[in-house]
């Protein structure tokens, strides 16, 4: 997945105003304690920060 194509994941699940807070600001346990920006930045896969995003906010399976 493309960091691009994860940008508009979370914009469409959470609207663009909200899904930036959550980017900037939510600790994530299965992130390490890290926010969705902070793993980013250190490399991770979007395609994994976005697992992670889905499962903490119970995502339905069906827009995973």
């Amino acid at each position: 997945m493309r960091l691009t194509h994860f940008r508009q994941l979370m914009d469409e699940e959470f609207g663009g105003v909200r899904a930036a807070s959550i980017s900037r600001d939510h600790v994530f346990g299965g992130l390490g304690g890290r926010t969705v920006e902070q793993a980013l930045e250190d490399g991770d896969e979007p395609r994994d920060v976005w697992r992670v995003v889905c499962a903490e906010f119970e995502v339905p399976t069906e827009r995973r």
